[in-house]
Formats: structure tokens, C-alpha cells, sequence
């Protein structure tokens, strides 16, 4: 199946919501008890609501050691995972080819681009001919480099946005994902116009702007990466301070769960015309003129939503985080400045250190996780049993959608997740549809994947992060 049919998304579930026009919002405030969307009032719009229904909602449910542990098997046995450290100093061109034909395959439906436009065999001829596949070398020293900035992951190596249908302009089905700055990536292939490059980083293979990243030693990457002391970001995201001195530092965003290393600088010394007492100097990556790697200090303000260590695995936690994104605008692959369902849970995770695989696909089968598997041999009553058993934080899988429970009221279970629509059931029939196009807290069960298919009997996975 190729990747954009499979990544976090809203995607064949909720897709018939995302043509409809949103509704007009009254500026006056609502009344109390009104609601949002169906079930859903105010008040469940606060972490505490969720958090306060809890018991022991700050207890502890993987350790430090325990969650390394399912890294490291997370790294050893999920497929989708790229042991990048690990790989062999030079590379055989079949292998990287390899790489590259199964991140970019030819598209084999009808696409269409910003003007409605159908795409042409001429057109995707191009594409394929800026894979640059032939100037593979037979052998190659593998190269490392760091993402310097937040940069788009894409199936081929273009600006060029392509849509299913003449009229969409919102989900562009060459975007695949994102990159952060302090990213370690194995730099394997450039295009054909040497502006892209083709990297492996942990989670994902894909295209990514040559000036995204810098060059540098293996050592010196993967010792950064790893460096203590160090801050997590445990906001939405965060910029470090603007400095007209140095624009390698100036407001450099960083989203959630980025790691960097705290700086040795003097704490009387000036940074960048500003004293350091009152921010956090990190060692942010930059790019050198020549494409080489450098670090240079840069300023996080004290204000910002940071941490000097991942955060406790919670059921608090996971709530808290999970509503720093809420109401920000779904974005297909990491698009639009945002993310998409599956990037919206594994930023929550890593924040407490955890790690997931980047798409649905792979998130929904990781053997790296305590999996409940569902097909459609397993009936309704049961998937409501294990739909009561579920627990704040058990990521919930539909084909194409992941959604994180939040927690239940009488019942019924909610989740929050980023998604660009529901439907529910009008009581003639038909459907009544929602178009949300963000991350929202919604009640699962009345949701309907068509006129007689309820969302619950679709759910093909449970994936549990706990012992």
C-alpha cells in the first residue's frame, strides 16, 4: 500500500467531512453546558476535567530503564524502524536504490495539481528522472548529517503539491512527513539538481531540502544527540529568542519532544547581546556556509514550555500534552506547520522519551508495542469490552486514523486526536457530517465510518504503552 494511503490521517474514515464548509461561528460566548460538537461541552476542553476524574493519575507507568528497554526493542525488531547508527561505512548502490524506489514510487492514480490540472506521464517522467537513480554510485562512504530546522520529509524531490481530486487543495500526496532540528539522518542520494537530498533517519525515509541539513562527523552527531544535561521540549512548540547577531540562533522553532544539549557558557557572559541568566543556552545545530555542520549557543527564554528531562510517563501527563495541540489545524504529513494524527500521538510520546514508528500503518502492527489485534471476526459487543478496558493513553486504530483515549463519562469513551472530520448518524439513515480539520476530543462510539458502519467495528488495533 503506498505510504499516504497508510500514514496518520484522517484519512478514508473521516474524509467525506473534509469537503464540507465549516460552520459560522457565533462570537458570543456559549452558554453553559452548551456543546461544542455532538457530546462534547466546554468543560471537557481542560486537561483537568480528564485528569481529575482519574486515580492515580501521576503514577508512574514505565520507568526511565523500563521505556529504554522498549526503545531499544523497539529498534531492534519493529520494520519500520532505521538502525542508522548501525549501518555499514559504505553502501552498495541495490541497497540505496532499494531505499529509494519503495519511498518513491511512481504515482499509479489520477493526480492533480494546484490549478486542478491533471498530472501527465511527461510529468511524472520528470519526476522519476529527478530520483537521479542512475547516478547511484556502485559504492559510497555513508555520510551523516543534522536537520538544522524544521524541514518537509516528500515522496520526490520537488516543491510541486498533487491532490486526488480537481478540486482539493488540502492534502498534497507528495508530503510525507518532518524533520526537526537536532535530527541525526544518513545522507544516501541527492536529486538530479542536487537541491535534495535523500535520507534515512530513524523513523522515515524521504526527501528533504539539501539546506535543511549539515554535514558532519558520525561521532560528533550521534554525541550531541545524546549529550547531557539537556532540555525537552514539552510545549507544542517553542522558538529560541530572536538575535539579530547570529540568524543560525534566531528564532529557530522547535516542537515537541526536541532534545538539546545545554551549552557550557560563562553566566555573566552576554549571549548574542542578552544575559543568560534569564533562558536556557542550548547547542543548537547550524549549517556552515559550505554545508558543514557547526554548533553554535542559542537562547530557549525561561518562559518556554521546557523540561531538563523527558517527563514522567503518566496518565496525567499524556492528557496534559495531548491538549497543548488542541484546536491546531490538521496537517496532512507534518504539513501546514502542524502534523497529522499519528505525528500528533508520537510527539506526545516522546516527550516522555518514548518511542513510535511515524505512520499508522506501522504504528497500529509495531510488535514493539503490547498489541490487542482486532478483525472482523471479532463482533461489536466485543470491541465494546475492549473498548471499556481501554486506558487513558491506549492509542486506537481505524485504517488510516489513530485516536488516544482520554477517559469516559458514563460509559461512553472519548478520545482526542487530529483529524480532518467525523460523522455521525442524523436517526434517518443518513449521516450528519462534522468537518473538524484539527486536533479535537470527540465520544468514539456514535462516530460512523458510513450510513451502517459504525467507527468502533473498523478498529483493527490497540496499542497499549505500559507494562
Amino acid at each position: 500500500m503506498r505510504r499516504w494511503l497508510s500514514r496518520g490521517a484522517a484519512g478514508t474514515v473521516f474524509a467525506l467531512a473534509a469537503a464540507l464548509a465549516a460552520p459560522a461561528w457565533s462570537q458570543a460566548p456559549r452558554a453553559a453546558g452548551a456543546e461544542v460538537v455532538p457530546g462534547v461541552v466546554e468543560a471537557q476542553l481542560s486537561p483537568d476535567y480528564w485528569i481529575d476524574r482519574l486515580r492515580n493519575a501521576d503514577r508512574v507507568i514505565l520507568d526511565r530503564d523500563a521505556i529504554a528497554a522498549q526503545n531499544a526493542t523497539m529498534q531492534r525488531i519493529d520494520p519500520s524502524m532505521h538502525d542508522i547508527e548501525q549501518l555499514p561505512v559504505t553502501l552498495e548502490a541495490e541497497q540505496v536504490q532499494a531505499w529509494i524506489e519503495k519511498a518513491s514510487p511512481p504515482p499509479t492514480r489520477t493526480l492533480y495539481d494546484e490549478a486542478g490540472k491533471e498530472g501527465s506521464q511527461r510529468a511524472i517522467d520528470k519526476l522519476v528522472a529527478a530520483l537521479n537513480l542512475k547516478g547511484i554510485p556502485q559504492t559510497q562512504v555513508t555520510r551523516y548529517a543534522m536537520v538544522v530546522r524544521r524541514a518537509n520529509l516528500r515522496t520526490f524531490p520537488t516543491h510541486l503539491r498533487v491532490f486526488s481530486t480537481p478540486d482539493d487543495r488540502d492534502i498534497d500526496r507528495f508530503q510525507e512527513s518532518a524533520l526537526f532540528p537536532g535530527t541525526p539522518v544518513a545522507v544516501v542520494h541527492e536529486s538530479r539538481d542536487r537541491r535534495w537530498l535523500f535520507v534515512l533517519s530513524q523513523t522515515y525515509a524521504a526527501w528533504i531540502e539539501a539546506g535543511a541539513v549539515a554535514f558532519g562527523d558520525k561521532d560528533a552527531i550521534f554525541a550531541h544527540a545524546r549529550r547531557a544535561p539537556f532540555v525537552v521540549v514539552t510545549g507544542a512548540k517553542v522558538h529560541t529568542v530572536h538575535t539579530p547577531e547570529n540568524a543560525a540562533a534566531s528564532d529557530v522553532q522547535l516542537d515537541m519532544g526536541v532534545r538539546l544539549p545545554l551549552a557550557q557558557w560563562p553566566a555573566d557572559e552576554p549571549l548574542n547581546g542578552q544575559h543568560p541568566g534569564f533562558g536556557h543556552v542550548v547547542d543548537l545545530p547550524a549549517r556552515n556556509a559550505d554545508g558543514t555542520l557547526a554548533f553554535v549557543p542559542a537562547l530557549i527564554p525561561r518562559s518556554a514550555d521546557v523540561s531538563p528531562d523527558y517527563l514522567p510517563l503518566t496518565k496525567a501527563n499524556l492528557i496534559r500534552q495531548a491538549f497543548k495541540f488542541l484546536g491546531e489545524r490538521y496537517g496532512w504529513g507534518h504539513g501546514y506547520n502542524a502534523r497529522d494524527c499519528s505525528g500528533f500521538v508520537s510527539e506526545i510520546y516522546r516527550s516522555m522519551g518514548v518511542l513510535l514508528p511515524r505512520n499508522t500503518s506501522d504504528q497500529s502492527r509495531s510488535p514493539a508495542l503490547n498489541r490487542i489485534a482486532l478483525d472482523e471476526d471479532t463482533g461489536h459487543d466485543e470491541r465494546l469490552r475492549l473498548l471499556q478496558r481501554a486506558e487513558v493513553g491506549d492509542l486506537v486504530y481505524i485504517p488510516g486514523h489513530v485516536m488516544m483515549v482520554l477517559g469516559r463519562i458514563d460509559g461512553e469513551t472519548y478520545v482526542i486526536h487530529d483529524t480532518s472530520g467525523m460523522s455521525l448518524s442524523d436517526g434517518a439513515g443518513g449521516l450528519r457530517r462534522f468537518h473538524l480539520n484539527g486536533v479535537v476530543v470527540t465520544p468514539l462510539l456514535p462516530m460512523m465510518s458510513n450510513a451502517t458502519t459504525a467507527t468502533v467495528d473498523r478498529i483493527t488495533n490497540i496499542q497499549r504503552i505500559r507494562p
